[in-house]
């Protein structure tokens, strides 16, 4: 991170000076050049009178500082990313001119050239602190303002930003943005101030993007233009029409659920290139991953993603835009409500009926291992500076916080919980919030006492665990029923769940199906379940049936034993979530082999119908079989789930989605020299499956599994990118060289982008990913020793986005093993004095590799 690190008691003393932030005029000329950009910013903000404070700023150069009228030394002013402002009056007015520089790191002003055509495309990333690195700013979201931008830019470009865009006004002058380009005009474009909002949520998007424009009206009664933009080599493959269907779909929804109109102007959707995450939340500019631009075919899960991607930033505009938090130790009540509205609207608004079960697979399982970390923290996380924040853009923040959301709502109940939440945003609309504002409103509507709820879980962490506990007699009925409640050692909080019991049993059909279920309120160690006792036993009995409840469950002996068997006969998507949720959890967890889990997965994931679903245990299924096996049967083990998804690839019906995601598999499974043949052959064609084309991508991921086998090199590395010289093409390529088997390969795809500074964001990405992909993992025990001697120049010489990818991305994880445990753990104790958030993403990784061993352990046994 840049400069200094804002603390939150900063914050708090700055709030104390600065009595309120009235305006930002923010002028922008993004002509000046390749490298920096000029910043002209004017703020106008009433304070203490005689009091100093500071503004935040990162540039390569400040030219002037003028408050009210008075010119400041620049050199005496300016150091460290900060701008010392004294002798304040009662009203006031800065303006800094600043030269600011653009990244390749997605942070800021991202500058992205493509490849195809040699257009520039620009477009800024702020969240948490780096609004900084394009404006002078007080860079804390309890400071909210107006925002009124200016941008000069090239004549032909589109610019967007959060308020509509204005009609621009040629500037007379001709200047060169295209490399190697001819001089071409220039315009300025002069944008209407925005309502009150926080420095983090201003957007600016510019370039030559292609865009479709659409309307919507909105629940008052205004109508609400629409843009879906995206590159113009991608626009081909840009379904807009789609995504402004959803986006209608989920305003409707919102605006009557939320009993509150869209609070904003108008609302542009850009998909955007090298993009950190899945997307961001800027009020009527919402920037998205051009990953959801689909060049090609893309397992179901995917789309789905993106759909509740889109009504996730869609529901910030009500939770985060128009209420924000006071400080980010209620980032959660941002993300968590987003990922909960999301799923509830892609489930009861789109096709996309089991969002529930994608929950369950997805977020779901992010959160219970998150939670399990030594890193784990109260979902109202004590957030001490910005590099707090960063860290905390994590599972519980986000999955577990949503999971609890969704609880709360069994609890107080769904009209009541809408109901307080419609009071909340019409109390506190474009101001700041805390937890307690949010509880108030839902007490009062549901008459609920929250504070107890809210210490329980929101004030602790940890994951409880809950298993059955039954007395069944000789003839079949059940004589005692009681679910046992654990907690880790470490986090010992037994908490209140109210969850359904599920009976389970098989038709006449062969089907799996619910016969009988009861709601039950769980609190304490044991919970007695009456209503059960004397019914008959079925063949599973399913805890947390509907996955109301956050928390680990077990099946008893019985029920397992009938899941393993009939898992992929029951017809319910949710239930049969939870059990392979919970198959994970035990494998995980060191109470169940490896094995079992690689037996559960080849035996029903054919049958499987959701996507998602279908996704992670595939991905888990890759895990078990090479990181939590018994090393000694590792390889075996590797080959045997290679073989088998082969087979089932093969046999999965004729262009479906489950063909396509066992292919993929495959080819990221693909383990030994029998492999090759299939691989090759899908490549040139000479060996088909039905319905399955192979299209680009695809051909990117058989290649790969060529190139880590050892079976494909250089020369058809760079051919196929010849034939797909494109952005994501030269991602793919860096992923796939970095597969190689050998360890010069890995050391080589290590040095290109921790010893070079210049790699932009998404090669790093791509590089690391295919760095761990490996056929043997003792290829990159060599390179433990140098992924320890590098954290701390990563550190100290990267941006934060940066440092995560590299030590997350680079860390060996797939060699799992006790010598490294045991050099991570002696750089760790060597390191005391580390950053917090790099000993943190340190420690985490260092818990996963300990548990793998555990898991190591326990299927040598069996």
């Amino acid at each position: 991170m840049p400069g200094q690190n804002l603390t939150r008691a900063e914050a708090i003393e700055r709030a104390g000076v600065v009595t309120a932030v009235e305006s930002y005029a923010i002028a922008l000329d993004v002509t000046t050049g390749p490298t920096l950009f000029t910043s002209t910013t004017t703020i106008r903000f009433t304070a203490t009178e005689g009091a100093s404070t500071f503004l935040d700023l990162v540039a390569p150069t400040v030219r002037s500082v003028t408050l009210n009228g008075r010119e400041l030394d620049p050199a005496a002013v300016f150091a460290d990313s900060r701008i010392t402002l004294d002798g304040l009056a009662a009203d006031n007015e800065v303006v800094v001119v600043a030269d600011c520089a653009y990244t390749n790191t997605g942070e800021g002003l991202h500058r992205f050239v493509d490849p195809v055509d040699g257009e520039v495309y620009l477009y800024t990333q702020f969240e948490v602190p780096d609004a900084r690195r394009v404006f002078a700013t007080f860079e804390q979201p309890d400071l909210k303002a107006t925002f009124q931008v200016t941008v000069t830019a090239p004549a032909r470009w589109q610019v967007v930003s959060n308020q509509p865009t204005p009609a621009p006004v040629a500037t007379g002058a001709d200047v060169v943005v295209v490399e190697d380009g001819a001089p071409e005009p220039t315009a300025t474009w002069t944008f209407g101030a925005t309502p009150r909002i926080s420095t983090y949520l201003v957007a600016i998007v510019a370039g030559p993007y292609a865009v479709v424009r659409g309307a919507l009206t909105s629940s008052d009664g205004r109508e609400i233009p629409l843009g879906v933009f995206c590159r113009a080599s991608l626009s081909q493959y840009m379904d807009a029409d789609y995504v402004m269907d959803i986006t209608r779909k989920g305003f409707a929804f919102y605006e009557e659920l939320f009993d509150y109109p869209y609070p904003f102007d108008k609302y542009d959707q850009l998909f955007v290139p090298e993009y950190n995450m899945g997307a961001m939340e800027n009020p009527g500019c919402v920037t998205f991953t051009e990953a959801y631009v689909f060049r090609g075919s893309v397992p179901d899960g995917r789309k789905e993603r993106r759909v509740v991607t889109i009504l996730h930033e869609l529901a910030h505009m009500w939770f985060g835009d128009l209420v924000t938090m006071k400080w980010w130790n209620d980032l959660w009540l941002n993300e968590s409500f987003a990922e909960f509205a999301s799923t509830l609207a892609t489930a009861e608004a789109t096709e996309w009926t089991e969002g529930w079960t994608t929950f369950a697979a997805s977020e779901k399982t992010w959160a219970y291992r998150q939670d399990a970390l030594p890193s784990t923290h109260p979902i109202v996380a004590e957030i001490r500076d910005l590099e707090d924040v960063y860290v905390n853009f994590d599972g519980i923040t986000y999955a577990k916080g949503a999971s609890v959301l969704k609880q709360l709502v069994a609890w107080v109940g769904r009209e009541e919980f809408m109901r307080g939440l419609a009071a909340y945003f019409r109390k506190h609309a474009f101001s700041n919030t805390e937890l307690r504002d949010l509880l108030v409103e839902l007490e009062a509507t549901s008459g609920r006492d929250l504070e107890a709820w809210s210490k329980a879980w929101l004030e602790t962490a940890g994951t409880n665990t809950l298993r059955p506990e039954l007395r069944v007699a000789a003839d079949g009925t059940i004589e005692s029923f009681e679910i046992v409640q654990t907690a880790p050692a470490d986090h010992p909080t037994l908490r209140p769940h109210r969850l359904g019991v599920g009976y389970y049993s098989l038709d006449a059909d062969g089907a799996v199906v619910r016969t009988h279920q009861v709601m039950v309120d769980v609190d304490g160690e044991r919970t007695a379940v009456p209503e059960l006792v004397g019914t008959t036993r079925p063949g599973l009995i399913l805890l947390n049936d509907e996955d109301l409840a956050f928390a680990k469950v077990r099946l008893d002996a019985d029920s397992l034993a009938f899941a393993v068997e009939h898992l992929g006969a029951i017809r319910d998507s949710l239930a049969r979530g939870v059990v392979w949720g919970s198959a994970w959890d035990a494998v995980r967890d060191a109470e169940a082999p490896a094995s079992s889990f690689v037996d559960l997965v080849l035996g029903n994931v054919a049958a499987e119908t959701e996507s998602t679903t279908v996704a992670m245990v595939l991905g888990q299924l890759g895990t078990a079989a090479t990181v939590y096996a018994d090393p000694q049967r590792r390889a075996a083990q590797a080959t045997r789930v290679a073989d088998a998804l082969w087979e089932l690839a093969s046999a999965a019906p004729a262009g479906s989605d489950l063909q396509l995601q066992l292919v993929r598999a495959f080819a990221a499974q693909a383990t030994g020299p029998e492999h090759v043949a299939p691989l090759r052959g899908l490549l040139d064609g000479t060996l088909v499956l039905a319905g399955r084309e192979i299209d680009t991508d695809l051909r990117w991921d058989l290649l790969q599994g060529l190139v880590a086998l050892g079976a494909a090199g250089e020369g058809e590395v760079a051919d196929t990118l010849a034939a797909d010289d494109t952005a994501t093409g030269r991602q793919a390529a860096a992923r796939v060289r970095a597969s190689a088997p050998t360890t010069a390969a890995k050391e080589a795809a290590f040095a290109s982008i921790v010893d070079e500074s210049d790699v932009p964001n998404a090669i790093i990405r791509a590089t690391a990913a295919g760095f761990r992909r490996v056929t043997d993992p003792a290829v990159l025990e060599p390179l433990i020793g140098r992924y320890v001697d590098a954290l701390t120049p990563i550190w100290e010489s990267r941006t934060y986005q940066m440092s995560e990818e590299l030590v997350e991305g680079l860390y060996p994880a797939p060699v799992a093993s006790a010598a490294l445990a045991e050099t991570v753990a002696a750089w760790l104790d060597t390191h005391a004095d580390a950053a917090p958030a790099l000993r943190r993403m340190v420690r985490e990784s260092l818990a996963d590799t300990r548990r793998a061993l555990a898991a190591q352990a326990l299927d040598a046994t069996h």
